[in-house]
């Protein structure tokens, strides 16, 4: 009888780890979760951190403007993680080949001068 419940003790302990992995993808740094953010995750075509600035290449139909794009920093240990955001979409027609250039200071970004920083956009490749 207690074979058995050290049995069933290990698979319940099994079936619940999965869990805390799922519970911190979704949780805040401090377990508490993360509140929605507005707009969709934006792909990017490029992105260059260079001189405490950071410059990012988006799709544009040819009215996307910095505007639209709202960029969200979290802390990490590894330094600060940026994720940009469309907030508004764009409607016009004039596909921009090489796609529209914006770009943050690290001022406006909140950023302390000289980090580290790492971006968690997908990369997508500019349409041919």
């Amino acid at each position: 009888m207690r074979r058995i419940a050290t049995i069933a003790a290990a698979l319940v302990l099994v079936a619940t780890l999965p869990a805390c992995a799922v519970w911190d993808r979704f949780a805040g740094p401090s377990g508490t979760p993360m509140v929605a953010l507005p707009g969709q995750v934006e792909p990017v075509h490029s992105a260059v951190i260079v001189h405490d600035q950071a410059v990012f290449r988006v799709t544009s139909n040819g009215c996307t403007t910095k505007a639209d794009i709202l960029p969200v920093v979290r802390p990490s240990n590894d330094g600060p993680i940026i994720t940009l955001r469309r907030i508004k979409e764009d409607r016009c027609r004039e596909i921009q080949p090489d796609g529209e250039s914006i770009s943050w200071s690290f001022d406006e970004l909140g950023i302390p001068s000289g980090s580290r920083l790492s971006v968690d956009n997908p990369y997508q490749m500019p349409p041919a």
